[in-house]
């Protein structure tokens, strides 16, 4: 949207300016129109071309939390749920798979230390 800041442009050109293919800009697009928040016109070149630009459409838009959490349930619509991977037992080196890890004895802390410094 930030492209069409400055005024109408030529769908090819706007594809170069951001660096994806016109089919996927066309998508992005058709999608920005859907919400009234660009338009989109055909025009003929002088050699006879049709020639699709894009503007920014006057909008105003207030941005809520309601708002947000309507458009990501209403995106999420028809999409398949993601799967959660199997989850993979980590297994120690040197270990038996299925033998529990053996317990990590207490250290003594600088509470238990006597008083010459050396535990």
């Amino acid at each position: 949207m930030a492209e069409l800041s400055d005024g109408r442009v030529h769908v090819s050109e706007l594809a170069r300016r951001l660096g994806i293919s016109r089919p996927l800009l066309y998508m992005h697009l058709d999608r920005l129109e859907k919400a009234g928040l660009v338009t989109g016109h055909l025009e003929l070149s002088t050699d006879g071309k049709a020639m699709k630009y894009f503007e920014l459409a006057p909008f105003e838009l207030n941005l809520t939390a309601a708002t947000i959490t309507e458009a990501v349930r209403a995106s999420m619509e028809g999409m398949p749920a993601v799967p959660t991977p199997p989850r993979r037992r980590q297994q120690a080196r040197g270990r038996k798979p299925g033998r529990p890890a053996a317990a990590v004895p207490d250290l003594p802390g600088p509470a238990r230390r006597s008083a010459d410094g050396r535990g």
